[in-house]
C-alpha cells in the first residue's frame, strides 16, 4: 500500500486525537483524564461527520483500540522512533478501516475531504476513493 495514502490516514487520526487533547481541561481525577482523548476524539469526529447516536457507540470502542494501541507502542522504549511509526499504521489501518465500515457514503466523503485538508490537495484513499480538488 502507498506509504503517502497511509501516512494521509494515520495523520487524520492523529490530527483528530491531538486537537482532542489540546481541548482536554485539566482535572484531577486520573479516570477521566485517561478517557478524554478518545472522548473528545469521538466528539470531533461526530461534530465534523455528523455520527449518530448508534455510530458514535459503535465507534467507541475502535477508537479505544487505536488509542491503546498506539499508546502501546508509543511507550515501547525498546522501539526506535522509526519503529513506533511503522507499528502505528497497521493500528491506524484497523481503525480506519473499522470505522468506514460503520459511515454512510457522504460521511466516507467528508473522511476523505478531512485528509485532503490536512494535506493541502486530494491524495488517494487507501480504501479506493479520493478526495474532491480544493476549491470545487
Amino acid at each position: 500500500m502507498n506509504r503517502l495514502r497511509l501516512l494521509a490516514m494515520a495523520t487524520v487520526l492523529t490530527f483528530a486525537i491531538g486537537a482532542a487533547a489540546q481541548q482536554t481541561p485539566t482535572s484531577p481525577d486520573a479516570h477521566t483524564v485517561a478517557v478524554a482523548p478518545v472522548e473528545q476524539h469521538l466528539r470531533i469526529l461526530s461534530d465534523k461527520l455528523s455520527l449518530t447516536a448508534d455510530q458514535q457507540n459503535k465507534a467507541r470502542p475502535i477508537l479505544q483500540e487505536m488509542h491503546d494501541g498506539s499508546q502501546k507502542l508509543e511507550d515501547d522504549q525498546s522501539l526506535t522512533p522509526d519503529q513506533r511509526h511503522e507499528g502505528m499504521v497497521p493500528v491506524f489501518i484497523k481503525a480506519d478501516k473499522a470505522l468506514r465500515e460503520i459511515l454512510t457514503e457522504d460521511q466516507k466523503k467528508k473522511l476523505d475531504e478531512m485528509e485532503a485538508q490536512m494535506h493541502g490537495g486530494p491524495h488517494d484513499h487507501p480504501h479506493g476513493s479520493t478526495a474532491p480538488p480544493q476549491g470545487n
